[in-house]
């Protein structure tokens, strides 16, 4: 039997309306030398029957069936069994578009330095009723290049976690998904770039990234804003400890409350405040708690002090970036987006 060169993950739960179109996406891919591991994790529908019948038809498709252990106990399962060079993560209610394991696979095959890639994908919601995530799925679609990636690791997850491909021997070395109080997909690829791990995408929409009301990211206490500045803030504080040249000292870009509880994530594990930054008239020159909050054209040079912007409105961030890179400030080195 021929080892398949790509192995593809799928946890599966109650997905019994959508898991077989997933399914034939990836039975439909240009590349061939494939399996797809489907890991039932214990579903009340009919998604283990769908999966039976499709290994029975397809001896590529290998069936896992499990109690139910949740997104973190399916998908290592599914590399525990995985055979292939490269693991390709799929969500069950997503579609794989015909060409992303073959684009995948070769990036990796002929880029020996990179070591988890990913794609563009497509809003496969409704952009009405859905703003926010489309928002978010613009904006990781603006990530490819592997410093684009390095460098926005701390504003968001910067992909669509069913869109990876990654090395199995990187999981060997660097350990696959962990659980816990925090997304798991965002912790991983913040622990594989922290060990250094080369990240790029292939420029190209290659998936199909739905999002349906009862998708786990949308109702999971793991995957709230919270739990993601809680990790980040982690990964963040040793990011800083190793780069800031004035470490444990930052200026912090946003005043506002829900700025403020973000960042107090971070300064709990030992960063300490210069100063705050608004634009706000009724906060310029006064302090929050001993802390003095400056207009912004009043910072210092760069090389001064290392900014942490925690400004999150839409259009804000990219308002902000430009603003610093005009006085000289050059994003990883002086500054970095953080929200």
């Amino acid at each position: 039997m021929i080892t398949p060169k790509v192995s593809v993950t799928m946890p599966c739960y109650n997905c019994e309306a959508t898991v077989g179109h997933a399914i034939e996406s990836i039975l439909g891919q240009t590349f061939k030398n494939f399996e797809l591991v489907a890991v039932d994790d214990g579903s009340s529908d009919q998604t283990a029957t769908i999966l039976k019948k499709y290994s029975a038809l397809d001896s590529r498709v290998k069936a896992l069936f499990l109690d139910h252990q949740g997104v973190v106990g399916a998908a290592n399962a599914a590399i525990d069994v995985s055979k292939g060079e490269f693991l390709a993560r799929m969500d069950a209610d997503d579609l794989a578009l015909p060409s992303r394991i073959e684009k995948q696979a070769d990036l990796l095959a002929h880029h020996s330095d990179i070591g988890l890639t990913g794609s563009r994908v497509v809003f496969g919601g409704d952009r009405e009723k859905c703003g926010g995530y489309a928002h978010y799925v613009d904006w990781i679609n603006t990530l490819v290049e592997s410093s684009e990636i390095s460098l926005n690791r701390f504003v968001e997850f910067p992909f669509a976690n069913p869109s990876i491909m990654m090395r199995s021997s990187l999981v060997d070395e660097h350990g696959s998904f962990r659980d816990g109080d925090f997304p798991e997909d965002y912790e991983l690829v913040l622990r594989w770039l922290e060990a250094g791990v080369l990240m790029q995408k292939v420029d190209e929409e290659l998936l199909v990234w739905n999002d349906p009301p009862d998708r786990i990211s949308r109702n999971h206490s793991k995957y709230t804003v919270d739990a993601f500045y809680r990790i980040k803030s982690e990964y963040l504080y040793r990011w800083l400890k190793k780069n800031n040249h004035n470490h444990p000292k930052v200026g912090v870009i946003g005043s506002t409350r829900i700025s403020r509880k973000r960042y107090g994530m971070l300064e709990r594990l030992g960063v300490e405040t210069s100063f705050f930054v608004d634009v706000d008239p009724r906060k310029v020159g006064h302090n929050i708690h001993g802390i003095a909050v400056i207009h912004r054209d009043d910072l210092p040079a760069p090389g001064e002090v290392f900014l942490l912007s925690y400004v999150a409105s839409r259009g804000a961030r990219n308002e902000v970036e430009r603003f610093l890179e005009a006085r000289g400030y050059v994003m990883g080195k002086d500054y970095l987006l953080v929200a």
